[in-house]
């Protein structure tokens, strides 16, 4: 039963119980008074029962056969059914029943069967809600930091990227160019700022790897908070940095991207500048100030969240790579493919410890042993080590090329008779040695093989290694 009808039963049971008469419950079931009798006497003969529609439950005179219904659920399915995004919609398929299979169905009740048989569903394309989110209400609580790549110069220099910060609750901005958004054009841009207003409380940035990256097999286990180089040093200030997960939830900075990729190109045309440090020296003297007189305004709230630089806190130790190396039995290590050789400065060496190198934007090394700086020179990377100048590995390769056009020489061929003397004047005293050492630099010495063997002797650090194979008999 509906709900009118179930109100019904509820005015009529009033009526009779005497409480209420027949004229006032026509008047709260709003029908006139002689269909209020009718249903006050179908009331007192069956019941709520009595109240139901007369037609709830039977087939309608206008249904289609179900035959027909069958017959066009089947060839819907079969061939303008499919996937979500290529099945056919029901006024389209009604389209494509009538013109192909000569059976015309209304759509809407084309759609009801297609509901009820699972071949359509009411899902809508709807673009996501997004509500414009308030300002912070203090100055340094929030700030936007992002980069934009635009041609600023038009042709009078590369195409750059100028990393912007843009407070969330006053607007206020500043930012720097580059030749792409990295690690230390971050770095640049953030130590302006903190010179300028000081510490903020958090960035609010992308997904890029700069900032932020997901974590790894061993953080999901362990717990550990995946932080990038740049994440690290933000995290030794305090500062947080919160991902934002689509260029709408950061529409504040993208705007200010809009307003500088119009003004501040038509400005740099104006002023001829053409390169990356005369437009960095224009924005922080002349720009920056104008735009933000212009378009920053006051916070709801007059507080400054910005902090100052902790005293004992150096931004130039703060602000650097930092990477965990292990140091070899020789006290070597090896960063960026340099070897960096440290210096005895206690009687307890650092042989396969770890120690943190660190690395300055300018590039200087410093390498930290349990909070004890290192002493260290580099070592020149030796010859074997690369191979486009290691003189053994085309010989190696030479030797064991094989070709189509390779063939065996005959036995009474003059090569072989070279080859054996070489082999008898070089032959190792036993077909497998063992790995001595030596005080002195030996010269290593190749031997080829006429069935394709290769003897190696060769020098590496104080070890004697040789990779000599058995000979094969003939």
């Amino acid at each position: 039963m509906s709900t009118r009808e179930l109100r019904r039963a509820g005015v009529l049971a009033r009526v009779a119980a005497e409480t209420l008469t027949l004229k006032s419950a026509a008047a709260l079931m709003e029908v006139s008074y002689r269909q209020a009798k009718r249903l006050y006497r179908r009331y007192r003969a069956d019941g709520t029962k009595g109240l139901k529609h007369r037609s709830a439950g039977r087939v309608s005179n206008r249904t289609r056969p179900r035959r027909l219904r069958t017959r066009v659920l089947t060839l819907v399915r079969a061939k303008y059914g499919g996937e979500v995004g290529e099945r056919f919609g029901p006024t389209l398929a009604a389209e494509h029943l009538a013109s192909e299979d000569g059976i015309t169905v209304d759509h809407e009740t084309l759609r009801r069967w297609m509901l009820a048989a699972g071949l359509w569903s009411r899902a809508r394309k709807r673009s996501p809600h997004r509500r414009r989110r308030e300002r912070m209400a203090h100055f340094g609580e929030l700030v936007q930091l992002d980069g934009s790549f635009h041609p600023w110069f038009e042709g009078r220099a590369p195409q750059s990227c100028l990393l912007t910060l843009v407070d969330d609750a006053t607007g206020r901005s500043l930012g720097r160019f580059g030749a792409q958004e990295t690690i230390w054009a971050a770095v640049g841009v953030l130590r302006t700022w903190i010179a300028e207003f000081g510490i903020p409380r958090a960035l609010y940035t992308d997904w890029k790897n700069v900032y932020v990256r997901r974590p790894n097999q061993e953080e999901r286990e362990t717990g550990a908070e995946p932080l990038t180089q740049f994440g690290r040093m933000c995290a030794a200030l305090g500062i947080k940095i919160i991902p934002a997960s689509s260029p709408q939830a950061k529409g504040r900075i993208e705007r200010n991207h809009g307003t500088n990729q119009d003004r501040l190109v038509k400005k740099l045309r104006r002023k001829k500048i053409a390169d990356v440090v005369s437009a960095n020296a224009f924005l922080a003297t002349e720009y920056w100030a104008d735009h933000n007189r212009r378009f920053a305004h006051a916070p709801a709230s007059a507080d400054d969240f910005h902090l100052a630089v902790p005293r004992g806190v150096s931004l130039k130790q703060v602000f650097r790579l930092e990477e965990t190396r292990t140091v070899s039995n020789d006290w070597v290590v090896r960063y960026n493919n340099r070897l960096l050789q440290l210096e005895r400065q206690s009687d307890r060496p650092p042989a396969r410890g770890t120690v943190r190198v660190f690395e300055d934007v300018a590039g200087q090394l410093e390498i930290r042993y349990r909070d004890r700086v290192m002493r260290w020179t580099e070592l020149t990377m030796p010859a074997a080590a690369n191979p486009a100048t290691n003189a053994v590995t085309p010989l190696v390769r030479q030797a064991t090329a094989v070709g189509p056009q390779c063939r065996r020489p005959c036995a009474d061929h003059p090569w072989r008779h070279v080859v054996d003397d070489f082999r008898e004047e070089h032959a190792p005293t036993a077909p497998w040695k063992t790995t001595e050492q030596f005080s002195t630099a030996t010269t290593g010495i190749i031997f080829f093989g006429l069935e394709g063997d290769i003897s190696i002797e060769l020098r590496a650090g104080t070890f004697l290694t040789s990779l000599d194979k058995p000979r094969r008999a003939r």
